[in-house]
């Protein structure tokens, strides 16, 4: 397995799992600071992409052209209806939901794309996700609360967008990381153009500006470059695994920076994760990093 691509997944979604924490910053709702993000990175990366002459090494190849298009729509989609289910739903219900987008990206490469996958596999993939749903907080009166079953349906159909963007990128082979999110960031501009509130960013401060636009260089421009960079490099059964450190972060941040006292049920969902990524993390350790510890554990 390729470890710099490892690592720079692991980065990718740990850096994601602190968006929930710099949105409370940014004064925004969902929509529009998805707008605010898409801009920010489409900048970002543009300049980088041109000013570093990155653009000169592009391969343009129409048909990888097409599923970063494509691609870029489902991105855009799977936003939109993920937060859209906090709105039909209970927050924890969507997010359990939403996280069932691993497994889903297990059965796809098994069922569609025969990729090999092992049954201790899943059964890590499943930890994670179980450990998600406690974490998460998650009860009866959760799921029996809801408005109605559109909520759950958003999130399930994002989870599913989602695994499919992730399946696609593994399949960008040419196109630099840079040029991807790139144009995928621009789609989300052209998509979301009709729908944002702007009378909502003129009641903004300079620290609500600095957090959005903030979120949108870093938790979409640098995330999607890592996630860009690192997917196509990666086993499946990674990848689905290593999604769960988002959660994971999420409610570490809670715990560590806004004081939140998990339950005993949170916390044997936190455990059952680090034990899920633990295994991840040593099953898949390049052969030449084992053996570089074995020959110092033997002197």
């Amino acid at each position: 397995m390729n470890k710099s691509a490892f690592i720079k997944f692991s980065i990718a979604m740990t850096i994601f799992g602190s968006i929930g924490f710099f949105q409370r910053l940014t004064g925004l709702p969902s929509m529009e600071l998805v707008f605010v993000r898409c801009i920010s990175a489409t900048v970002f990366l543009t300049a980088y992409w041109l000013i570093s002459g990155r653009f000169k090494q592009e391969k343009w190849q129409k048909n990888e052209m097409a599923a970063i298009m494509i691609g870029g729509v489902l991105l855009v989609l799977n936003w939109i209806l993920f937060f859209a289910a906090f709105e039909k739903t209970a927050i924890t219900v969507a997010i359990s939901i939403y996280n069932l987008a691993p497994i889903i990206i297990l059965i796809i490469g098994w069922v569609f794309f025969k990729e090999r996958i092992k049954w201790l596999g899943i059964l890590v993939v499943f930890l994670s996700f179980m450990g998600t749903v406690l974490t998460s907080g998650i009860g009866l009166n959760d799921l029996t609360s809801g408005k109605s079953v559109v909520g759950p349906l958003y999130a399930l159909s994002g989870a599913f967008l989602y695994a499919f963007v992730i399946l696609s990128g593994k399949y960008i082979k040419h196109a630099s990381p840079y040029l991807v999110t790139m144009i995928q960031t621009f789609i989300g501009v052209m998509m979301l153009l009709p729908f944002v509130h702007y009378a909502i960013y003129t009641h903004l401060t300079a620290a609500n500006w600095f957090y959005s636009i903030f979120t949108g260089v870093m938790h979409t421009g640098v995330v999607y470059l890592l996630f860009y960079g690192s997917i196509r490099s990666l086993p499946t059964p990674v990848i689905s695994a290593l999604s769960y450190l988002d959660p994971l972060v999420a409610i570490l941040l809670d715990v560590f920076v806004t004081g939140f006292v998990p339950s005993y049920l949170q916390i044997l969902g936190i455990v059952m994760i680090f034990i899920a990524l633990s295994y991840t993390l040593i099953k898949h350790e390049p052969a030449d990093s084992r053996s570089k510890s074995q020959s110092v554990s033997d002197k």
